[in-house]
């Protein structure tokens, strides 16, 4: 399955906390990403909280804008990228 990182820009930042309410929040993202066969694999957050950079796996770029969509959240941009792993060459 294709791999994609996906920028958003979040104007208010991006204010999930660390507690069972975070937790749900997330889990709902997950949920939503499976009704359109797309998995969220994790996520880094600029110190500022205004930018997140996603990586999910989904069949295309289609599929990750939908499941944007169903759970309300911003698309800068989608890339579909690869792993390049350093110690691959040792």
């Amino acid at each position: 399955m294709p791999r994609y990182i996906v920028q958003r820009t979040f104007s208010g930042g991006l204010d999930i906390p660390v507690d069972a309410e975070g937790a749900k929040t997330c889990l709902s993202v997950v949920d939503g990403n499976a009704g359109v066969g797309v998995t969220w694999l994790h996520s880094y957050v600029s110190t500022d909280k205004s930018v997140t950079y996603c990586v999910y796996d989904g069949p295309n770029p289609a599929a990750i804008r939908q499941a944007a969509e169903v759970n309300g959240l911003p698309v800068d941009q989608i890339t579909e990228v690869s792993v390049l792993d350093p110690y691959f060459y040792h």
